[in-house]
């Protein structure tokens, strides 16, 4: 089955190192974040890959051509090109009817073969790794006598987010035109048609963002607990 991974934005978050590089060659440990997440895909036995790129993609061409012996397609998708558009730009090379999405910035432990199976099983044109929503910051409970009883630092929430980690029909080209935006319009589509799924995955996922976010998973990986890599 291949993958799409969607990695042409700017990352202007994250300017300390996108002035040089891509957001996705941004590194965990001494290899890109992008590699991190090829493997994930590769240890699930998917290892074909197509890479939309954008913003400094012949960086991203430079760094993994003839790097491993995976099967990668690289197209050029535009600088400027949102999600849906990207996409839309690479359907001609997607082979066959069903195929597996991720942003170029995520990491996760979660297993791919399951959201694959779950996806069969549910019948409709995307299945999405739902996770739950992470607090930023540390919150407290207080009793009816406003004692503080407890501190949580960054509890995970009641909330769920959409994870990406994506598993999509081709049919999902039925609802994209040009300038459509892939959540915000195509989504919600779908959603009146009740034709997403989610796939609940409480374990490990995080995005990287900002400055914090790559020192949080550098310090992971550094201290042998990245669980993207068990």
């Amino acid at each position: 089955m291949q993958v799409v991974i969607l990695c042409g934005g700017k990352g202007t978050r994250l300017s300390e190192y996108t002035e040089e590089i891509p957001k996705p060659l941004v590194e965990v440990g001494n290899k890109p974040i992008l590699y991190h997440l090829m493997e994930l895909y590769v240890h699930a036995g998917h290892k074909d890959f197509i890479l939309c790129l954008g913003y400094k993609g012949e960086k991203i061409e430079e760094y993994f051509k003839g790097k491993r012996e995976w099967n990668i397609k690289f197209m050029d998708t535009g600088e400027n090109a949102n999600k849906a558009e990207r996409l839309m730009k690479v359907k001609d090379i997607i082979k066959g009817n069903t195929f597996l999405l991720s942003y170029g910035d995520d990491l996760s432990d979660v297993d791919i073969n399951k959201v694959v199976d779950f996806h069969k099983k549910a019948n409709k044109i995307v299945t999405l790794t739902a996770v739950p929503l992470i607090s930023q910051f540390g919150v407290m409970e207080v009793n009816e006598k406003n004692e503080v009883t407890q501190f949580k630092e960054k509890p995970k929430l009641s909330y769920l987010m959409n994870g990406g980690f994506y598993v999509m029909e081709k049919k999902i080209f039925n609802y994209i035109k040009r300038g459509y935006d892939l959540e915000k319009k195509v989504f919600e589509d779908l959603i009146k048609e009740k034709q997403i799924a989610a796939f609940r995955h409480d374990g490990f996922w995080k995005s990287m963002n900002t400055l914090k976010d790559v020192i949080e998973l550098n310090e992971l990986y550094n201290e042998g607990k990245a669980p993207w890599t068990k």
